[in-house]
């Protein structure tokens, strides 16, 4: 009973925050409208009052600012009802290279990591995954010897060939493996090497369509995603968009993942944050997720 007056008091304090919202957006539509007509009027055009066809553009502009910041904020509103029976977290590539101070990436990487405090949230989800039942999938990114023999590469993954990022040896052997950049992060191999985890094959670029994360998923009845991990604007993002296409809900978790910055691409992670609120069924924080799978 507790616990249902909290959500209610919670959703209706995000309600309270939507009409708050479209309000000030509506507010901010017609001073942009008015601000137009005013310069209309000063620029010494044929007319100093706004014609019926001004108000009109300006009326319209309102509405549709409106009706688009009031569709946009009741999406966030729409919950995923997540349960252990068909709800999953799914990881991507909790490894040394993208997630040590020791890894390939951390240049590009570390300080999103750090200020989002992902190592940590990410552990904290793995746990509360552990505690509740709910099931945890995995999926790493390897290059092996012979991948270098492609020829097709995007400058991201020219750059992870160039620093040797997720290499290992040989898709049947795990010499060299244990410690390595495509090694799991220290903190999370107590969750992942329980015998329960589930390690799908490794993606090659970015997106599942290279491995069978997807076929896991179904075998299970796993219908609804967790997801997090990196880099945000890569393999989570890609990941996301094609879970999508598969037909599963999808929540994000906005401080379980990171991102690279680049000083002419630009903030990885902010580019993420901006698709995932486009595309997401959810975007959730660690907090919420937590408290969600209690």
């Amino acid at each position: 009973m507790v616990l249902w007056l909290l959500r209610h008091a919670q959703a209706t304090a995000r309600q309270s925050l939507v009409r708050l919202r479209t309000a000030e957006a509506t507010a901010a539509a017609f001073a942009g409208a008015f601000a137009d007509l005013k310069e209309i009027e000063m620029t010494g055009e044929n007319r100093t009052q706004p014609s019926r066809r001004d108000l009109l553009i300006g009326g319209a502009g309102v509405a549709a600012a409106s009706a688009l910041w009031s569709s946009a904020t009741a999406a966030e509103l729409q919950a995923i009802n997540i349960q252990k029976s068909d709800t999953a977290v799914v990881f991507i590539d909790p490894q040394n290279d993208v997630l040590s101070e020791k890894g390939a990436n951390w240049g590009a990487v570390g300080e999103s990591v750090k200020e989002n405090r992902t190592v940590e949230n990410m552990e904290r989800i793995f746990k509360a995954a552990k505690a509740n039942g709910y099931e945890v999938f995995i999926s790493p990114h390897y290059f092996y010897p012979v991948d270098r023999g492609w020829k097709a590469n995007g400058p991201l993954e020219r750059s992870e060939f160039d620093t040797h990022s997720f290499a290992r040896k040989g898709p049947l052997t795990l010499e060299g493996f244990a410690n390595s950049g495509a090694d799991w992060l220290d903190r999370f191999k107590p969750y992942i090497e329980d015998g329960k985890t589930i390690v799908v094959s490794p993606h090659k670029v970015w997106g599942p369509q290279t491995n069978d994360l997807v076929l896991q998923l179904g075998k299970r009845g796993i219908r609804k995603i967790i997801l997090g991990g990196m880099l945000a604007n890569m393999c989570v993002e890609s990941h996301l968009r094609e879970l999508l296409e598969r037909g599963l809900e999808v929540a994000m978790i906005k401080d379980a993942t990171a991102g690279p910055r680049h000083p002419q691409w630009g903030d990885g992670y902010q580019a993420a944050m901006i698709n995932y609120r486009f595309l997401a069924h959810a975007v959730w924080s660690t907090d919420e997720a937590v408290e969600r799978m209690r």
